[in-house]
């Protein structure tokens, strides 16, 4: 017979999901977290721009110096890789090569439906063969440097279609450094995961589910970092549809709770889930950040009305836990545009958090910060 998680009570509301995401999420209070163990814990951050990371651990650690995190990089512990959902996501080495076998049926998926026309008759394995040959020296290469090796053999599809499929699918590449480093502007140079990191990726997880090992771990991480949360979101966040497997496997492990349209919320026993009482400080979050785009429900965080902002990589402020305003990066400061009036001490917070960030970001030299 099997395991049935007994429910806990009552529903938990938008509330109390909202302030146990910003705790996961370490935007309920900042934490003292080393940068490396901080992103693990996050389970990786989204590095599409790749500014922006800096930021989003600004927002989340205690005195955050943007030198730890370009040690980390250079030093090989964090990588720039696809992953979730086939963005961009700096995450640890360790976590880089666990996951990335786990995640390849999805990469190759993602990026062959969306140029179904143009790759259709390619043979990914004669293509990802002779690609892995181009790179198999260790050196780091542009996109349009490996796409000029194969173009001969390959000459139908658009080369920044063929460029896309064998960098962001085909072959475990790391964007190396000096991309994604603080203040620098550095294109994207690509080397195989195995080269930049000395070891090769894990295999591809068992084809017994219970011994999914992988996935298993995928679903306590994603917990730890956003739960409660429903299987759905944890597709969401992963982009991987397989795992319902994997949730089976673990769920004698979880507690169940119900929000308040009655979806099934899972989460790992002894998270925090903080009264919904608790106050929430204002904080300044990046493009693209996972504390949004971690869920298919968003509405913990997010109105609504306001759904569409994370996904067009607007920047955002949350106000008493929720998005309240966006924001953008002035020459000398911050500029806000709050999307709800705000309350005089609202706006006192954000100046002073704004004041903050406008600091970070010019290395001191500016606290400006404005509304539009």
């Amino acid at each position: 017979m099997p395991h049935v998680t007994p429910y806990v009570t009552p529903p938990l509301d938008s509330r109390a999901l909202n302030r146990a995401t910003l705790a996961r999420q370490l935007l309920l209070e900042r934490s003292d977290l080393p940068v490396l163990d901080a992103v693990a814990h996050l389970g990786g951050v989204q590095a599409q721009e790749p500014q922006e990371p800096f930021t989003g651990l600004w927002s989340r650690l205690r005195g955050f110096q943007p030198a730890a995190l370009d040690c980390l990089l250079t030093g090989r512990e964090v990588v720039r890789t696809h992953l979730m959902r086939r963005t961009v996501h700096l995450v640890t080495a360790e976590d880089a090569l666990a996951w990335r076998a786990r995640h390849d049926p999805m990469l190759r998926q993602r990026v062959l439906g969306t140029y179904r026309d143009e790759l259709a008759g390619i043979d990914l394995a004669a293509l990802a063969a002779a690609a892995r040959a181009v790179v198999a020296d260790g050196e780091a290469r542009t996109m349009a440097e490996i796409v000029a090796a194969l173009a001969d053999r390959w000459p139908g599809p658009p080369r920044r279609v063929l460029g896309e499929l064998v960098v962001a699918a085909l072959l475990p590449m790391a964007q190396r450094p000096p991309r994604g480093l603080w203040r620098t502007k550095a294109g994207v140079r690509n080397v195989l995961l195995s080269s930049w990191l000395g070891r090769d990726i894990d295999p591809p997880p068992a084809d017994d589910a219970a011994e999914d090992l992988v996935g298993q771990a995928l679903v306590r991480r994603y917990l730890a970092a956003y739960g409660p949360a429903a299987t759905a979101d944890l597709r969401a966040w992963s982009g991987l549809a397989g795992l319902p497997a994997a949730v089976a496997a673990v769920r004698p492990e979880l507690v169940a709770f119900r929000d308040t349209q009655g979806r099934e919320l899972l989460d790992l026993p002894d998270a925090p889930r903080p009264d919904p009482g608790t106050p929430a400080p204002v904080r300044f979050l990046p493009a693209f950040d996972n504390a949004l785009l971690g869920y298919a429900d968003r509405t913990r965080i997010v109105d609504d009305a306001h759904r569409g902002l994370s996904v067009a990589g607007q920047r955002v402020v949350l106000v008493d836990g929720r998005v309240a305003a966006t924001w953008t990066a002035e020459a000398r400061g911050v500029a806000v545009t709050p999307l709800r009036p705000l309350r005089r001490a609202e706006r006192d917070a954000v100046m002073d958090e704004g004041r903050a960030l406008a600091a970070f970001l010019t290395d001191g030299e500016s606290d400006l910060v404005r509304t539009v």
